[in-house]
């Protein structure tokens, strides 16, 4: 069973019916009680990094979530639920995250005279995915692949090994995370037509 964990921020549905398209059992959940019985764990979202972690905190999972995290079984982590895995977000104000991985969540910030272009924030739209590294999630798909974005925060991470995927938009970031059992994107597989259901594919094969 694969719990996709609804705390009320954005976009599950769209998520679960993606996981269940690509043969996943998929059952949405509120409570600590129902994450304890699931073999992954997703984490979606999509909104505000300090307003995800109250709601959290108000359904009591982030305890068990960090123990999900932590447990060897695979856990999946999709835009604010890539971001929500870390230290500390700076979105608005100073906001501690599940502390799943070490790092930071850090607005995007250009200088036009440095990168050479003006660009928008949010980054908002198609971009490409680069291979920093071999990942189960990966397979069967090829480094530059095109994947759907959303999101005017990335996530830094302190020990660079956990990188998966990097994207450049202005500079480089971090676009994926894989360490051990737990994998995270920023982009949303959901909307990445064959690239994301073949990414979704791989996590319900794992």
């Amino acid at each position: 069973m694969i719990a996709v964990v609804d705390y009320g921020m954005g976009n599950l549905r769209s998520v679960a019916k993606a996981l269940q398209h690509v043969g996943g059992d998929v059952h949405i959940v509120q409570t600590a009680s129902e994450l304890a019985g699931a073999e992954k764990v997703v984490l979606p979202g999509v909104g505000a990094f300090g307003e995800a972690m109250a709601r959290l905190r108000s359904q009591r999972l982030v305890d068990p979530l960090a123990r999900a995290a932590s447990n060897g079984s695979p856990f999946l982590g999709i835009c604010l639920g890539l971001q929500l895995l870390f230290d500390v977000s700076y979105e608005g104000a100073e906001h501690t995250g599940l502390g799943v991985l070490a790092g930071k969540v850090v607005r995007f910030v250009f200088d036009p005279k440095v990168i050479g272009q003006d660009l928008s924030v949010p980054h908002m739209g198609w971009n490409t995915v680069h291979w920093s590294r071999p990942c189960p999630l990966l397979h069967g798909l090829d480094s530059g692949c095109h994947a759907y974005f959303a999101h005017s925060y990335y996530v830094v991470p302190l020990d660079a090994e956990v990188t998966c995927t990097a994207t450049e938009y202005g500079y480089w970031f971090t676009s994926s995370i894989w360490r051990d059992n737990v994998f995270a994107m920023q982009f949303h597989p959901e909307k990445s037509q064959a690239v994301g259901l073949r990414m979704l594919e791989n996590f319900v094969r794992l």
